[in-house]
């Protein structure tokens, strides 16, 4: 009796292959749809390396997929923290606010971050998209037809991911770099963001010595032409002394020595402004500016993009897995109308 019960509880192989999907039936569905999967695979693949070759062999202007050239230029950064320096720096330059939202201002910041921070700066980006008319090479403003709603906008957008700026910790070199299709155009856009950021922190005041150095050449300058004018004007009234006119020579001698007076002066403020400069050019002489070009950026030779091989690579194979998947639904497709019951319930039949 027992016997009996457990060869009426047994469940026969057949019904257990009805809930389980065979290997064999997975690879024969891939076998019956063979060519569908190759030739969708090679189309695929044949299509794509047409298009790159294309991309290669058209105009820049016109390719689908133009070479990019990626040219950097270097600039070494004494990127010390300073909490309280840095803080007033940006605060005395205008930019406090906005440098406080984007976390820069606070304490512990550096010159590096500020950089960074100043390469994305609407002032800085709508200089450079004037500078070199931007605004037209893009297509943003195309003459003869309607200008877009924000041109401002878009040409910021598309400089913000044509200019990048990075800084490595650990050496403190700031790396600038642009990409473009034309190697030389960017490498001039990348020297040109470089010295403007040097001239936008020189103007902050972030390098003191070189802010103060330049402070000593232009009054030196302006001292060294107020002497060549007091002179000028003794040698006039010089002359003038030697006239016999009565009543004309106490006065333009004591004129005289008015002039002599502020030329000595004069002569004085110059040494001494020619000594404070000359015991700065030592001072900054041995000590590591904020900022230094390491390697202006040079008209790359290769490319930096597109890797038409890796895209001719991930095509190929995500149309291979498109046909495998299109084989698959096809079965499911085939099977379901071979089913009477399953096409009786698609047709709303009970």
């Amino acid at each position: 009796m027992a016997q009996e019960l457990n060869d009426t509880e047994t469940v026969s192989p057949k019904e257990t292959g009805d809930d389980e999907i065979s290997l064999i039936d997975l690879f024969a569905v891939l076998w019956h749809r063979k060519t569908m999967i190759i030739a969708i695979t090679l189309i695929a693949a044949v299509g794509v390396v047409i298009f790159a070759i294309l991309s290669i062999v058209l105009p820049p202007d016109i390719s689908p997929l133009p070479n990019e050239y990626t040219p950097q230029a270097l600039m070494l950064i004494n990127d010390t923290s300073s909490s309280g320096g840095m803080s007033a720096m940006i605060n005395a330059s205008g930019l406090g606010g906005l440098a406080n939202l984007a976390g820069v201002g606070s304490t512990g910041s550096t010159v590096s971050g500020l950089a960074i921070y100043m390469l994305g700066t609407n002032s800085f980006l709508d200089h450079v998209v004037d500078t070199f008319d931007m605004l037209t090479r893009y297509k943003i403003v195309v003459e003869g037809k309607e200008p877009p709603k924000s041109p401002r906008a878009n040409s910021r957008k598309i400089l913000k991911k044509k200019l990048i700026g990075e800084a490595d910790e650990k050496s403190g070199v700031f790396i600038i770099s642009f990409t473009d299709t034309d190697p030389e155009f960017a490498q001039t856009v990348v020297n040109y963001c470089m010295n403007k950021l040097d001239q936008s922190f020189i103007e902050m005041g972030v390098d003191k010595s070189q802010l103060e150095k330049e402070n000593l050449e232009i009054n030196i300058e302006n001292t060294f032409q107020q002497i060549q004018s007091y002179e000028r004007q003794s040698q006039e009234l010089a002359f003038s002394v030697r006239d016999d006119g009565t009543g004309i020579i106490p006065a333009i001698t004591m004129e005289l020595n008015r002039i002599e007076m502020e030329l000595g002066i004069q002569r004085q403020v110059y040494s001494q402004l020619r000594v404070q400069y000359e015991m700065l050019k030592v001072s900054m002489a041995s000590e590591t500016p904020i900022f230094q070009v390491v390697e202006l950026a040079e008209v790359p030779d290769l490319k930096s993009g597109p890797s038409r091989g890796i895209i001719c690579v991930i095509v190929t194979l995500a149309a291979g897995f498109l046909a495998v998947f299109l084989a698959f639904v096809m079965n499911a497709i085939a099977n379901i109308k071979k089913d009477p019951e399953a096409m009786a319930k698609l047709r709303g039949v009970r």
